[in-house]
């Protein structure tokens, strides 16, 4: 895969419809174009370290991670830990999109070096505008080192 087609948001998100109202509030403002979304955080890991169905896939990282905390088969408590600990994703920005408000997730994603931390608005217009916001933040206006994402 070539670097034209590289992803420049990874969304990992189990609920579908959290899911279709993010790529539906990026497509609006024409940021769901190279878009991934996975459903858990195995096929996370698996797309970032290209394992499984993704081995093929490009080595160019993604701009952004947006994930979901409670997710099934590996939380994103861990899925954040290990992105850290390796070192060709230890920088890769990361925001958590959660609808959880517990004060030790919070704390916990920043102590493994989280980007940011946004609790999901429950209103579908907040909810669409906040996604728009974040992906229009790390995929136009933030820049990361070109070997973070291994151009």
């Amino acid at each position: 895969m070539d670097r034209e087609f590289a992803v420049d948001i990874l969304l990992v998100e189990d609920n579908p419809n959290d899911a279709e109202l993010a790529i539906r509030a990026l497509k609006k403002h024409h940021l769901a174009n190279r878009l991934e979304w996975v459903k858990d955080g195995v096929a996370a890991l698996d797309f970032l370290f290209q394992r499984g169905e993704h081995a093929n896939r490009s080595r160019v990282l993604p701009r952004v991670v947006l994930l979901d905390l409670r997710l099934p088969k590996l939380d994103g408590i861990e899925v954040l830990a290990q992105i850290r600990a390796n070192p060709e994703t230890r920088e890769l920005p990361v925001v958590i999109l959660t609808s959880s408000k517990e004060e030790q997730d919070l704390v916990a994603t920043y102590e493994l070096g989280v980007n940011s931390f946004v609790a999901k608005p429950v209103a579908f217009d907040e909810f669409a505008r906040t996604v728009a916001e974040l992906g229009m933040y790390w995929v136009l206006v933030n820049r990361v080192p070109p070997d973070i994402r291994n151009e």
